[in-house]
């Protein structure tokens, strides 16, 4: 029986679709893709439909399932090209997934390569291209074809010859920049917020962060052979100096991922073995824009969206780079943009564009900073406005100027907890009494891995005294969760991240204590008798919960 007949009998499509698809079929590719593609039926139906009539099992294929001797027998270009993974050694064969079965050549082919009986098995194609990147290397096929080219070709430089018009040549052709597009949209869909590339002496390294940890991405060792190419190429991307090799430069540049506009910021820095390039991925489709989303909740949402709700004062955010404090700042504007405000941010750079929200983008080179800005906004008759960051002594003072005159200020710093931020603003300069008048509130903040939800387990600690400090409270019979590890968490057991809050709303007692210059450590108890919660219980909740690990808050609470 015909696939597409098949479809139809075991109801996976009504004869009317399959009439109107044969009538828009163009033939460049079978009927049956095109039905995939279009969205009337899933590549798994496809797939099982396929198995019954080619008598060929349907299988989901894990990391762990494939024999990692095979890939020696099995060349990178037959399975870049016919777009197979050999998985194992079966009873008729070596076990080879494909999502194309009607492909006979490709199959003879393998076949004749390694001199082996092929036993086919189908998988999906994602299943597939998966596994191909994850033991072939991201841009396998692409740097094979770019060896096989250059093979024979040596290019000489000892002699002091310029070569940055070779430079952008390579890094113009077609097979470079298919390279870079297939890292850029690989990181993009492992959810990076950072790509680096970085040079040793015998390797050219690409890593990506995820969940802010960094993990190696699978690339083949002959990238390293086309390293000043993809730097070039980074180079020509953002609007940099191709011949410049002596010093930092950053720029940007924008791609469309999945229909999804990216944006990237690039640095470029001089090192031993060459120029290591950081890409950081601002995708704004993916930013959450909500604070129960970011994972603020209970006592602290309600007390932090009364303070956004103020109609004057400084509220600080804190914490180190990474910890989304920018995203919790957005998040807030999000909740009280509204006609009746006026509402300007002044950034660097501007991340993500807000709806409403009247953004500004630091210019150093043509003297553009934050306290220059924050003086010109107030001739802008704001109602709130928002200080990407409290460097230095000038914007610190502009921005409790800007309060104290009856605006509502948002701004960032960079400390350890909530209660520092009042002992940083009188080590930049601050009058004590300007700090205690001006500041309503300061939040510290940590993003914090969560439990994949695919492989979550429950377990009893076999010995909680060594396992978890005494701040926990460990209780006999306590359950504790951990991710096993799958192959949606690429093994890690953790899958997204939320935030950890700190919010410390000052008192008459705290403001006194600031006027006084008392100490973090003694303002700390003062806080927590009005209300704040420290980091790390907060933490504890999330693990009493199961939504994260004791390891995973011991590691982003640590001091």
């Amino acid at each position: 029986m015909p696939i597409r007949k098949a479809l139809v009998s075991k109801g996976l499509l009504s004869e009317e679709q399959l009439a109107e698809a044969e009538r828009s079929h163009n033939g460049d590719q079978r009927i049956e893709e095109t039905l995939v593609r279009n969205g009337l039926i899933t590549e798994r139906d496809l797939l099982e439909v396929y198995g019954e009539q080619y008598g060929m099992p349907v299988v989901e294929l894990n990391e762990g399932d494939i024999d990692t001797d095979l890939l020696t027998l099995v060349p990178s270009q037959i399975v870049h090209k016919y777009f197979l993974m050999p998985i194992d050694r079966g009873d008729c064969g070596v076990r080879v997934a494909t999502c194309d079965p009607n492909n006979l050549y490709a199959l003879d082919e393998l076949r004749t390569i390694i001199n082996m009986p092929v036993e086919p098995v189908l998988a999906s194609r994602p299943d597939i291209n998966k596994m191909i990147k994850a033991f072939y290397g991201v841009g396998g096929e692409v740097l094979h074809e770019m060896v096989r080219e250059r093979d024979g070709v040596e290019v000489i430089d000892e002699a002091g010859v310029d070569s940055s018009d070779l430079d952008v040549q390579m890094a113009q052709e077609a097979s470079v920049v298919k390279l870079v597009n297939e890292i850029l949209v690989e990181a993009v869909d492992q959810r990076s917020s950072d790509i680096h590339f970085e040079p040793f002496e015998t390797d050219f390294v690409v890593r990506y962060r995820i969940d802010g940890i960094l993990h190696r991405a699978n690339v083949p060792a002959e990238i390293r052979r086309f390293q000043n190419a993809v730097i070039s190429r980074l180079k020509i991307l953002s609007g940099m100096n191709i011949a410049e090799k002596r010093l930092p430069q950053d720029g940007s540049f924008k791609i469309k991922v999945h229909g999804r506009e990216i944006d990237l910021r690039v640095s470029i820095v001089p090192m031993a073995f060459g120029e290591g390039a950081v890409l950081r991925i601002l995708d704004r489709t993916a930013i959450k824009l909500t604070l129960p989303e970011l994972g603020m909740r209970g006592q602290t949402y309600d007390r932090f969206v009364d303070l956004i709700n103020r109609p004057h004062g400084i509220v600080l955010v804190t914490g180190p780079t990474g910890s989304g404090k920018t995203t919790s700042l957005y998040a807030a504007l999000s909740m009280i943009v509204s006609d009746e405000l006026k509402i300007l941010t002044i950034e660097d750079p501007v991340e993500y564009y807000l709806e409403g929200v009247n953004q500004v983008q630091v210019l150093p080179r043509v003297g553009l900073n934050f306290a220059r800005a924050l003086r010109a906004f107030l001739r802008h008759d704001p109602d709130v406005i928002l200080v990407g960051e409290i460097r230095d002594l000038e914007t610190a003072e502009v921005a409790i100027n800007a309060s104290l005159t009856g605006h509502l200020v948002f701004s960032t710093l960079h400390t350890n907890d909530a209660v520092s931020a009042t002992t940083r603003l009188l080590d930049m300069g601050i009058e004590p009494f300007l700090v205690a008048s001006s500041l309503e509130a300061a939040m510290a903040q940590r993003l914090l891995r969560t439990i994949c939800k695919s492989c979550k387990e429950e377990y009893v600690p076999e010995h909680p005294e060594s396992e978890l400090p005494p701040d926990y409270g460990f209780q006999a019979g306590d359950v504790l969760h951990r991710g096993k590890g799958c192959r949606d968490c690429r093994g890690t057991g953790f899958a997204g991240r939320r935030a950890l809050f700190e919010l410390m709303t000052m008192n008459d007692e705290l403001r006194e204590m600031v006027v006084q210059r008392q100490s973090a450590s003694q303002l700390v108890p003062v806080a927590k008798q009005n209300g704040m919660r420290l980091l790390r219980d907060a933490g504890w909740d999330l693990v009493r919960e199961g939504v994260t690990t004791a390891e995973e808050v011991l590691r982003v609470t640590k001091v």
